[in-house]
């Protein structure tokens, strides 16, 4: 039986040899089909980590309170039209930012406050650039640092401004804008801080903090029309080992300010990613479906080379068979072959599809990711097409009569 095993694989390889051309042609297609799916399982799997990533790099003790309840299922919110509650007011209000405050291990929090609008300077303006209204620990809890001047102080006027280095050079023309002045909705802002550059544009605050401005929560109330409109709330506990305590008395402390409406969640960990990770995981989905119309055209196109190959081979099956070789031999022969060409065309994706990514990447701020998962993936895709497809030509085969194929060429 081995024996055999090992001799259909040598057919198979002779076979495939001898049409080389038709061969890599009919695997092209499920080249094309496992690259494209590789490199999107890697590229959305490397962005979908860049949150986690962050959250870890800075110690893994962060919280974050965002307005509105959690969805239920992965694509609730992006399968559904957004409801009223997408459209109204945020449900955090001041009193939660001190509430939280008084828990007992928090040691930073950041309110967030983020309004949009052009920043000026001169003739120069940056439109739409993101303002981010919030406190001093921002710096804290997100890892901000400051490349020259200081960062926000409740001690200097309200009035000043620490700024992206993206957003300085666009509107000042370079990073070193310390001291300069910018207008902001009406209102003048003297720029005490330039970060420095992050290069994260994708980050669970939501905001490119290199091409925005930060400034103290009192100017942007009084931006905002004197309202305070709170979208997110960054909480650092003393320790990881305080952070399930810590996230368990601020649910208790908003819950009580709330009324006992949980119109609020509290995320951590992971679950921080959540929404970004959604919206990759719904671009890779319907990629990935696109990808697979060229497997199924490639899984075609292994049948109709079979086929003819089972046509042209009919001599061979039928001296085969007269020597004893069994429907089941001639099925298994055929299988192989059709294996061999979707397994060839698989792995070949798998590497063609892995540079892909990585020239992609060089253009993102994230790299793919290399996983078992995903080479498993490939190769479990490439024996099922194989069968599939192999399996009607291989059938066809061994019912051949061998008199009558033995007969055709005669």
């Amino acid at each position: 039986m081995r024996w055999l095993f090992v001799n259909h694989i040598q057919n198979a390889r002779q076979s495939l040899k001898s049409n080389r051309m038709r061969s890599i042609l009919t695997m092209l297609g499920i080249t094309i089909g496992v690259a494209s799916i590789t490199a999107i399982l890697s590229l959305s799997g490397g962005a979908s980590q860049i949150v986690s990533n962050q959250v870890n790099s800075l110690g893994g003790n962060i919280a974050v309170v965002r307005p509105g309840s959690q969805s239920e299922t992965p694509l609730q919110d992006l399968s559904q039209f957004p409801s009223p509650e997408h459209f109204a007011a945020s449900t955090l209000t001041t009193s939660d930012i001190d509430a939280i405050k008084a828990i007992d291990h928090v040691s930073a929090v950041a309110p967030m406050m983020v309004l949009s609008g052009s920043v000026k300077a001169k003739a120069t303006a940056s439109t739409n650039t993101s303002i981010v209204a919030t406190t001093p620990d921002l710096a804290t809890v997100s890892g901000l640092k400051v490349q020259d001047g200081e960062f926000l102080d409740p001690s200097l006027n309200i009035y000043t401004a620490v700024i992206g280095p993206q957003l300085s050079v666009d509107i000042f023309g370079t990073e070193a804008s310390i001291g300069k002045t910018l207008t902001v909705r009406g209102k003048v802002f003297t720029v005490i801080g330039i970060l420095k550059r992050t290069n994260d544009p994708i980050n669970y605050n939501g905001v490119d903090f290199d091409e925005s401005i930060i400034i103290n929560q009192e100017a942007g109330r009084l931006l905002n029309q004197g309202a305070v409109q709170v979208q997110q709330i960054n909480i650092q506990s003393d320790s990881i080992a305080d952070l399930n305590q810590v996230i368990i008395d601020i649910s208790k402390a908003l819950l009580k300010n709330h009324l006992g409406e949980a119109d609020f969640t509290v995320l951590s960990g992971d679950q921080i990613a959540q929404p970004t990770n959604r919206l990759f995981f719904a671009i890779a989905g319907t990629t990935t479906a696109i990808a697979a119309i060229s497997l199924l055209v490639g899984g075609i196109g292994i049948m109709n080379i079979m086929l003819v190959s089972v046509a042209e081979r009919t001599r061979e099956i039928g001296i085969r068979k007269a020597l004893g070789a069994s429907n089941g031999d001639i099925v298994a022969q055929f299988i192989i072959e059709s294996l061999a060409l979707s397994v060839g065309g698989g792995i070949s994706g798998y590497i063609i599809g892995y540079l892909v990514s990585l020239g992609i990447s060089s253009f993102l701020p994230f790299f793919p990711i290399f996983t078992w998962e995903i080479a498993a993936t490939a190769i479990v895709v490439s024996l099922v097409i194989g069968t599939l497809f192999g399996i009607y030509p291989a059938i066809r085969a061994s019912r051949k009569d061998p008199i009558d194929a033995l007969r055709q060429y005669d």
